[in-house]
Order: structure tokens, then C-alpha cells, then sequence
């Protein structure tokens, strides 16, 4: 399971901001907030958030522009998205764009927590995808292009460190290394 230690809240009412500000603070030692885009640009400018708890419709925007700029953090985020106005079209645009559980509104804290469980604790199915990409990319292309994200994404979880890196991919330092150097 993976360690969550910082916390993005994006969320436009406020009262209901504040009830999961406060229910994730009890949890996660670092946990911050903001009701809409631009409150995101500025809190995640050189802070990268372990998980997002992401409204779906906000005051200046919807989840897709949040989910583009948490798209340029490493390591990339967990997200869980909350909404009573996704519909069926932007909640299947978001499992695409990586949002990892969605819980519709009203939500409960234990709804949340639930969701945030699954989220961390299980990986996403990779197989669909792969099935639809046959025909539409070569195996060697497909094989790099996984590669290349599976070790971006844990030197950025471990921090540059290709020791640690190397433990979250269930593989040998000296195979990491080997891969580096081959870029």
C-alpha cells in the first residue's frame, strides 16, 4: 500500500470543505485546501500532494483542469473524486485521466474513507487497456513506453533513490541501472 502523507482537498463549498479538511487532518499529517483551481495552482507550487480528494464541478473550473496540473507532479498523485454533477460521460473521463475511486454526493466521512482505502490499496486493472492497445502500437513501443513511466514514477516516489526505486518495482538495483543507462 502506498504512503500517504500529504493531502489536497479541492472542494467548493466551504462548509463541506472544512468537514473534510478537519476529517483528514485527524489521519494525515499534512493536509491542505483550497475551493478551485487557481487556489490549487498556488498550493501545490513546490508542494506535491500524496493523495487528492477532488470535487468534481468548482466555482472556476471542473476536476479535468485540477487533474492537468496534478499531472505534472512526481510522484503523481492518488485521486479520489466526490461530485452530484458528474455525469456518467465525465465520471468515465476521469478513470481515464487516473481518478482512482469517485463517490457521488452526499458523501459520508466513512463513504471517504472506504473509498480512499480501495484507492491506495489497489492497483489499477491494466489488462482492458492493453487489449485495446493491440493494433494500435507495437509491442516493443508499448513495452518501453510502460517501462519508462514505471521507473519514472518510482525514483519519483523514492525521491531520486534508485535503491528504493528499485525495491518498488520488485526489481534488482544493478537491472534499474542497466535501464537508466540504456535511455
Amino acid at each position: 500500500m502506498r504512503t500517504v502523507e500529504r493531502v489536497l482537498v479541492v472542494e467548493d463549498n466551504r462548509s463541506l470543505l472544512r468537514t473534510l479538511e478537519e476529517a483528514l487532518r485527524a489521519r494525515f499529517p499534512d493536509v491542505r485546501a483550497g475551493r478551485g483551481i487557481a487556489d490549487v495552482s498556488r498550493l501545490i507550487d513546490g508542494w506535491s500532494p500524496d493523495l487528492v480528494i477532488l470535487d468534481f464541478q468548482l466555482a472556476d473550473g471542473d476536476a479535468r483542469s485540477v487533474l492537468d496540473l496534478a499531472a505534472l507532479r512526481e510522484p503523481a498523485p492518488v485521486v479520489v473524486a466526490v461530485s452530484g454533477e458528474a455525469s456518467p460521460v465525465d465520471t468515465f473521463e476521469l478513470a481515464h485521466r487516473g481518478v482512482r475511486a469517485f463517490i457521488p454526493k452526499p458523501v459520508t466521512l466513512d463513504e471517504l474513507e472506504r473509498a480512499i482505502a480501495v484507492a491506495l490499496e489497489t492497483a489499477p486493472r491494466l489488462e482492458p487497456h492493453l487489449r485495446q492497445a493491440v493494433g494500435h502500437h507495437g509491442l516493443a513501443a508499448m513495452t518501453e513506453e510502460v517501462r519508462a513511466v514505471m521507473i519514472d514514477e518510482a525514483l519519483a516516489r523514492a525521491a531520486g533513490s534508485r535503491r528504493a526505486a528499485a525495491r518498488i518495482l520488485d526489481t534488482s538495483r544493478q537491472l534499474l541501472q542497466y535501464l537508466l543507462r540504456r535511455r
